[in-house]
């Protein structure tokens, strides 16, 4: 009989095959005392080493494959590697306790993970998953264990795991992982975005595959649903395949809408545009038919490095995109780093709650050479395109003249050297602090347009992190509240002849988007992978049928109610 064990649908289709169980040999650390130190020490180095051409191997393929943003995880877990935080105290221990070198190693690298796990905070979290990752490979090498490589997969299987570490993920050839299901991990885990970027399905989260299912047994992924079926009966094989095909089939027919215009039933046209980390995923946005970039977050060009990036190589990065793009409108949003994302090359105060503390445009007002340069690189690169900028985390509007006062400054300077900048240059800001929501209609007199970040928006107007599983039953895209706050920002922008877009993943969820059409959202912008079914499903909406819609949720009480009314059409 077949077992049914869900999860989290992390990555869209319906894989069939026999199972692969990934499982990484388990490592017999012991502490043992030595007497040769150096012997020891050149143990750790030698492993080291080895990694280090392991992981600048799996970085290029990663590169190949799956496009800079992806490859900068290995830049980072090499820059882990070679971190002195990291290494020294390791030969210290080796050094003043006489304890072999894996024993060392394991003792600090659990230190480290033990006290990012414990921060209230989800990318902190993964960088302990990083940790984890790099010091098992070099432990695995110093008592020379061999470590599975995804990579000699040579059958068609789905991998079965605890979690798929990101070197695992990257690593996987779709030809023959056919898709996968981990115990842990969530829809914004790196193996999850991984799975997204190879196209391959993906449930994650599921606390149980590996301790239900065996090498070699039939399974199947639904990652539409969220659901795993081991050893499925002849009729549930017959149901997926169809399943499968619909999807397929579902496929080829949003294809057909690539090179056509977002238009609502009764003609009502919005923008379709994506989400974008790095210059590379330019592609993915022209292959779906997107009518251009909405988002693009600049802050993948200052991770996986160890100093910033020079006014040049931005300028390079941005003319690229704004040239791929032709004349299609590229909204790029100022840096967003500090709190709960850093960079090891700014040292940054620690923090009780860095999701409300010293980040983004903060820390660029504060910092201004940082953001200076930044803006410049953006302001050369202008003539190439058509650019729009945004600030992020605008909480006043004093900080949005500040911010804006700098790029005029900045332009100023340019323009007397000689240097040509465009004069059609939108600049707006991103609504992600209930503040700015209630205050849009003051904003709107300012900025040339909104992009509202619903990520951030719901966590801070429920005052819940997205993450913490205690609370997350009140991240609530659809709650009146949140649909409120929309309004206000849409209206606003309306009154002034502004426009208003939405960048955060509310913008591509199937279920808000008859509700953001009745509200008059302008602009949608999601992952690539997303805008060809959005534009299907707008094509069967009816503008003034969603005001209706719309309405009628804004008068509700509750998330549920909402829920209920857009399912009942």
């Amino acid at each position: 009989m077949s077992l049914h064990i869900n999860g989290i649908a992390a990555s869209s289709g319906i894989a069939i095959a026999k199972a692969f169980r990934l499982e990484n040999p388990e490592l017999n650390i012991t502490k043992k005392q030595i007497s040769d130190v150096d012997a020891e020490i050149s143990r750790l180095d030698n492993a080291i080493q080895i990694s280090n051409t392991e992981l600048e191997k799996i970085r290029d393929h990663a590169n190949a494959e799956l496009g800079e943003d992806k490859a900068a995880i290995f830049s980072a877990h090499i820059l882990v590697l070679n971190d002195p935080e990291l290494v020294n105290p390791v030969k210290d221990k080796i050094k003043s306790e006489n304890v072999n070198a894996e024993y060392a190693m394991n003792e600090v690298a659990s230190m480290f993970v033990q006290m990012f796990e414990s921060m209230d905070n989800e990318y902190m979290k993964e960088r302990a998953a990083d940790i984890r990752d790099v010091t098992k490979r070099v432990m695995a090498h110093i008592l020379g264990v061999t470590i599975s490589n995804p990579a000699n997969i040579t059958d068609e299987v789905i991998i079965i795991a605890e979690d798929l570490t990101p070197s695992d993920t990257a690593q996987l050839n779709r030809k023959y992982a056919l898709g996968f299901t981990t115990d842990i991990g969530g829809r914004t885990s790196h193996s999850a975005i991984m799975a997204r970027s190879l196209e391959i399905p993906a449930v994650v989260g599921t606390k149980e595959v590996t301790s239900k299912i065996e090498n070699g047994v039939m399974v199947i992924v639904d990652g539409l649903d969220g659901q795993v079926i081991v050893d499925p009966s002849e009729e549930e094989l017959a149901e997926y395949k169809a399943k499968k095909e619909k999807f397929e089939l579902q496929k080829q027919e949003w294809a057909k809408l690539k090179n056509e215009p977002t238009v609502t039933k009764d003609g009502h046209h919005v923008e379709l545009v994506a989400n974008i980390g790095t210059p590379n995923d330019v592609e993915g946005v022209i292959n779906n038919g997107g009518e251009g970039v909405g988002l693009y977050r600049t802050e993948f060009l200052y991770m996986g490095r160890d100093n910033f990036p020079t006014e040049e190589e931005q300028f390079e990065s941005y003319k690229t995109v704004l040239e791929s793009m032709g004349e299609k409108p590229v909204v790029v949003r100022t840096l967003d780093i500090g709190g709960d994302k850093e960079l090891s090359y700014l040292h940054l105060p620690k923090e009780m709650n860095p999701f409300l503390g010293y980040r983004a445009i903060r820390l660029c007002l504060d910092q201004k050479e940082i953001f200076r340069t930044q803006l410049r690189a953006l302001l050369r690169a202008s003539i190439y395109g058509n650019l729009k900028i945004m600030f992020p985390m605008i909480a006043t509007l004093d900080e949005f003249r500040a911010a804006k006062a700098v790029l005029i400054e900045e332009k100023e300077k340019l323009v007397a050297e000689n240097v040509k900048v465009s004069e059609t240059i939108e600049i707006g800001m991103m609504v992600e602090i209930p503040a700015s929501a209630v205050l849009a209609d003051v904003f709107a007199k300012e900025v040339d347009f909104f992009s509202i970040g619903t990520n951030d928006l719901i966590q801070y107007t429920m005052a819940a992190d997205r993450m913490n599983e205690q609370v997350s039953y009140l991240y609530q895209p659809y709650n009146p509240s949140i649909l409120r706050l929309v309004k206000m920002v849409i209206d606003a922008a309306n009154k002034e002849g502004k426009w208003a877009g939405m960048c955060g993943e509310m913008a591509g969820d199937a279920l808000a988007i008859p509700l953001l059409v009745g509200l008059g959202l302008h602009e949608f912008s999601m992952s690539a992978t997303s805008i060809l079914p959005a534009r299907s499903q707008m094509a069967k909406l009816s503008k003034a049928d969603m005001e209706k819609l719309a309405e009628k949720a804004l008068s509700m009480s509750t998330a549920e109610e909402v829920v209920k009314l857009v399912n009942e059409i």
